[in-house]
């Protein structure tokens, strides 16, 4: 049994890779991770990178020079080289070295798949392979001193992201057993990408690639270190990063600026730019994508206050302004090699076209989104009706029978919230245990318009079948939400809910559990947030809370509105972050508090919407959660909460049928038009056999089949009508 996983960057020798990840993927017993085309290394004479590393807790770090043809050359001094360059990345941390001895082992091998005569060649203490060859080689590296940790450590340093998961700022707990403590053991655990994570960073496409994944699976490190990393291939490129949360701003350029210089250089912010999606005249900070679209192809640029008076309200403003420049566009402005969009579902599809337009081709856009943090309502259609046509009626980009690697890639593993917080978050977003209104049957405010996009986001069926009308029992796995996220608490302490009998008495309570948090749970002001969830009342509900948090020497800050827009976080002071939900997403905190949050519990007109918002708030946390509000609305939430742990986190409910999807919002599928053929040509299929058959064979032949399958047809049937 082969575990290994591989992952595809640059490195100039294509047939020599295929031919090493083929000998490769065949060694029984042999796991890892094994990179081609990276990681790079910063020399005094430039950029260099390996052409394959393998990262393996059977054989420790092996370095793979390729051969392509049959010159080989000086091979051994190639391999001291690469020895020598690579041998300091994993010495400056200190967990990977005892005394002046590097613990993991590192071996070097030279493979050269069109030499049939390696004995010819070969020098001593120098590995010489070919195809041959290369699993006996291999076979004789033993790394001794493995343990998981070690290895973790290992990849974590090879993958250049050390310091990357780090907090903003350096923790200090005195107590092991505090919130803090605690804390850091979470941050020091996730140091490592999963193999999607990887292949999202590093394999690049000539072309459009989508990343969809839900809440803290991720997205916004991934695309801040894809970014670094085009920026350190190809410095000449233009690369541009951008969000709809303006406090992502800072966060994106700590990213990209900490993985350069782990990798031994220094970025340069004049080719990848961390900048605006709409933008406006002033000075670099204030550009962005929209107003250099405008500046560069000579349109009126229309700011927020125009475009909503031209476009007909606030909602369809930059929609509107983004559909007017394209529509004028002459010629498309192509400024950039590539283009980086994060929140994608928080953008219309006419400001991903403008992006398209804005690309040299091959038209290297990548954009991320999750569905469920959609709070405009709307949902993102398929990159067929994203980006339409051209002349001939083909799609302009399609992932249908793509054979390239990693054009559409799903997230479904989640690094943030545990398990309790997650699957918390999807009960109360779905409504998967509200109480039915009065004259209806269905409590759910949500659904999926299909099913398997459950499976898509890392819930496997324990019991029932997920199909339309049918009852079923959702879980997470271990693999989807690990088990350390909720190892370090309470199930009890994880998440929890508060109902006060007036709002004054929700914010006396808030205040004294922050001073508690700062004082005895060891938690920095910087861990903290507090986030109101309806938008329109946010700054006027947290003022209150913040006045007595100042009358007892707190400061706290409100995001966007006492900071720069681009700040959420003030990292040089000690200052809580209080925060509507707009400016939050895209941020995280070990302690999440969701104050007012009775306005999620009624039954208003934009209850789905306001739903989100409860499910991005609750997804902001990476350890600790707490919701809290009053009146009945926050105990309606309650009785869902607490039939949430009756159901010990599982999602227990019956799929709604075409017919109840219709009377409540649907989270959209952005099914590609040869999907929707597939499953229309599946329904006729059907139609056409039901027609064909004639009832006494239908008869005779159920009568003649398995009788577990006779029980499951009828079971369907039955629910089906």
């Amino acid at each position: 049994m082969n575990n290994l996983n591989f992952v595809h960057g640059f490195n100039g020798k294509p047939a020599a890779t295929q031919r090493l990840e083929k000998i490769l993927g065949s060694i029984t017993g042999l796991s890892g991770e094994c990179f081609f085309g990276y990681p790079l290394i910063a020399t005094p004479e430039g950029k260099y990178s390996i052409d394959a590393t393998l990262v393996s807790p059977e054989k420790g770090v092996v370095l793979f020079d390729l051969i392509e043809g049959t010159h080989i050359g000086d091979y051994a001094s190639l391999q001291d080289d690469l020895f020598n360059k690579f041998d300091p990345k994993l010495r400056v941390h200190k967990e990977l070295v005892k005394g002046r001895q590097l613990i993991p082992g590192i071996q070097v091998v030279t493979f050269a798949p069109a030499i049939n005569n390696i004995t010819g060649y070969a020098q001593n203490n120098y590995l010489l392979t070919n195809e041959t060859t290369l699993d006996q080689v291999l076979r004789g590296i033993t790394w001794d001193t493995f343990t998981q940790d070690l290895y973790r450590r290992t990849l974590s340093a090879v993958e250049s992201l050390s310091s990357i998961r780090k907090s903003r700022s350096k923790r200090e707990v005195k107590r092991t057993d505090s919130r803090g403590a605690k804390l850091k053991k979470l941050e020091d655990s996730i140091a490592t990408l999963d193999h999607r994570q990887n292949r999202a960073v590093i394999e690049t496409i000539d072309g459009v690639q989508r990343i969809r994944g839900l809440a803290g699976s991720g997205k916004t490190i991934i695309l801040a270190l894809k970014a670094a990393y085009l920026h350190a291939q190809h410095p000449d490129w233009r690369i541009a990063v951008t969000f709809n949360t303006r406090s992502l701003k800072g966060q994106f350029k700590r990213l990209i600026e900490t993985f350069c210089i782990e990798n031994g250089v220094e970025p340069d912010w004049t080719r990848v730019r961390v900048v605006n999606a709409w933008g406006a005249p002033g000075d670099d900070e204030r550009d962005g994508l929209y107003y250099e679209f405008c500046r560069t192809s000579g349109q009126d640029f229309y700011d927020f206050g125009s475009a909503s008076r031209r476009f007909n309200g606030n909602d369809k403003a930059f929609d509107g302004a983004c559909q007017f420049a394209l529509s004028a566009m002459v010629e498309p402005p192509q400024l950039y090699d590539a283009i980086l969009v994060d929140e994608a579902q928080d953008f219309s599809p006419s400001f991903l076209r403008l992006c398209h337009a804005l690309l040299k081709q091959p038209k290297r856009l990548v954009y991320a989104y999750d569905e469920l943090q959609n709070l405009s309502g709307t949902s993102l259609p398929s990159p067929e009706n994203i980006f339409g046509n051209d002349s001939a009626g083909r799609p302009i980009v399609t992932f249908d029978n793509d054979p390239r690697r990693g054009r559409d890639i799903i997230l479904e593993k989640c690094y943030r919230n545990s398990r309790p917080v997650l699957v918390t978050a999807h009960a109360l977003g779905f409504g998967i245990y509200r109480e039915p209104p009065n004259n209806t049957d269905i409590g759910l405010v949500q659904m999926f318009d299909h099913p398997d996009l459950w499976r898509e986001i890392g819930y496997q069926v324990c019991q029932g079948d997920l199909v339309k009308g049918q009852h079923l029992v959702l879980e997470r796995t271990d693999e989807t939400s690990p088990r350390f996220l909720e190892e370090h608490s309470s199930m009890d302490d994880l998440v929890t809910f508060q109902h006060f009998e007036s709002e004054e008495e929700q914010n006396t309570w808030l205040v004294e559990q922050i001073k508690k948090n700062l004082t005895d749970d060891e938690l920095r002001h910087d861990d903290i947030i507090v986030i109101h969830p309806d938008p329109p009342s946010a700054r006027s509900r947290l003022g209150p809370i913040r006045k007595i948090l100042f009358d007892e020497n707190i400061q706290s800050h409100l995001a966007g509105v006492d900071t720069d827009a681009d700040v959420f976080f003030k990292t040089n002071t000690q200052s809580i972050t209080f925060t509507g939900i707009y400016r939050a997403k895209g941020n995280e905190a070990g302690m999440v508090y969701v104050v007012n949050a009775q306005v999620c519990g009624g039954s208003g007109t934009d209850l789905a919407g306001l739903r989100n918002c409860l499910f991005t708030a609750v997804t902001r946390s990476k350890a600790w959660v707490r919701i809290i509000g009053y009146g009945r609305g926050m105990k309606n939430l309650m009785d869902e909460f607490q039939t949430v742990k009756q159901h010990d986190f599982r999602l227990d409910f019956t799929y709604p049928t075409d017919r109840q999807l219709e009377k409540m919002r649907v989270v959209h599928r952005d099914f590609s038009p040869a999907e929707k053929a597939q499953h229309e040509q599946r329904i006729k299929t059907l139609d056409q056999s039901i027609k064909d058959l004639d009832p006494r064979t239908i008869a005779e032949v159920f009568q003649k089949s398995d009788p577990d399958k006779r029980q499951e047809v009828l079971r369907v049937l039955n629910q089906s009508t």
